[in-house]
């Protein structure tokens, strides 16, 4: 009879112990999925140089990755260097990214046509999102077509949760707001600002 309750003891404490194992080994699972998770949402720091100072914004991979990437690329390519914002609605936001038209440095400038251009890269589907477009959120501009963003972005003034779930966030400015305040209004400006410098400052 003893040897009976010790072999049990000793067959309990087992699956006890194998459960112990399973379960240990199903966390350290989850822990590394998580951190791979994570790596493959990292946010960049993007530097933004203004006329006043650099404006510094926080990527939303995890919100719209593809629009971050492109983004990325055509910073990479130093495409956004002297772009001008050719539309500036004072209390609402700052639109730039013309890469075609609305760049100053290139002969196909032009400031009557910035804001119907585009870059050389397709357009991105969208990836839309609750996030709201709140003070300093970088959003994408479009046709009514939901799926032609490409390279021209806007950054909100103030509150314009109207535009929640329609536009693509993909940034937020977390340092120099008030440098972006500065820019000069228009549609367009006369003399519009334009970004000196855009560059991916890692993390």
């Amino acid at each position: 009879m003893n040897k009976s309750r010790i072999l049990l003891l000793f067959l309990f404490l087992s699956l006890v112990f194998v459960i112990f194992l399973l379960l240990w080994r199903n966390s350290m699972t989850n822990e590394v999925m998580a951190k791979t998770n994570e790596d493959m949402v990292k946010k960049d720091i993007i530097h933004l140089t203004l006329k006043d100072g650099v404006v510094i914004i926080e990527t939303r991979p995890d919100l719209a990755p593809k629009h971050v990437n492109q983004i990325k690329q055509l910073i990479s390519e130093g495409q956004y260097d002297g772009v001008v914002f050719h539309r500036v609605i004072d209390g609402f936001m700052a639109q730039t990214g013309d890469v075609e038209f609305g760049n100053s440095t290139n002969d196909k400038f032009n400031i009557s046509r910035a804001g119907t251009g585009g870059s050389n890269l397709p357009d991105i589907e969208a990836e839309f999102s609750d996030v709201n477009h709140g003070r300093g959120a970088l959003s994408m501009a479009r046709s009514q077509n939901p799926n032609s963003a490409n390279s021209q972005f806007f950054i909100v003034f103030n509150d314009a949760s109207s535009l929640d779930g329609q536009y693509t966030v993909w940034g937020q400015v977390i340092e120099g707001m008030d440098y972006v305040d500065n820019i000069t209004r228009g549609e367009p400006p006369q003399n519009p600002d334009k970004i000196i410098k855009m560059e991916i400052i890692n993390k």
